[in-house]
Formats: structure tokens, sequence, C-alpha cells
């Protein structure tokens, strides 16, 4: 599993998502920002995590395991069932 560096501050996060108010942009390719990190905290069920680059890695989160984003990798996420979660951005 990867993990956020020690160097890395919290700075904002998103609302709370469940499985009808996910933005559509999060359900397609995307990347964060140079330098900025992406902590994806499941609160209830399950989410689809997929790193798409360098090398394709699918991750199914949920409240025991947490997704990390890496500064500009592309990925997306795709919702398996009823799920609450949101994404804490550190730099």
């Amino acid at each position: 599993m990867k993990t956020l560096p020690d160097t890395v501050k919290h700075y904002k996060s998103t609302p709370e998502f469940n499985e009808t108010s996910i933005p559509a942009g999060l359900l397609r390719r995307h990347t964060t920002a140079d330098a900025v990190w992406g902590h994806i905290h499941i609160l209830e069920g399950q989410l689809l995590y997929r790193i798409l680059e360098p090398v394709e890695e699918v991750i199914i989160l949920s409240p025991e395991r947490f997704g990390v984003v890496e500064p500009q990798v592309p990925h997306e996420v795709e919702v398996i069932g009823p799920v609450r979660f949101c994404v804490d951005f550190l730099r």
C-alpha cells in the first residue's frame, strides 16, 4: 500500500460524498496538481480505486483501507454500492 510522506501537511478537504452525490469528475481519469497528495477516507461502505499509471492498480477501499493519491498520477474511482467518503488534500 502506498503511504503519504511525513513531510506533507493537510490544507483542505472535500465535503462528504456518497454514491449519489459523487462528482462525475472523480469517476473518470483525473489527477491532482503538482505536489498535491490525496488521502481517500471511506466512512462507510466500499469504493473501487483505480490507479491508471504507471502500472494499473485496482484497490477496494473501505473504512479499514484508505487510498493514497500520488501527485499527478492518473486515477479514478468507481462506486460499487452504498458508500460515504471524503478526500483530504495535502502538500
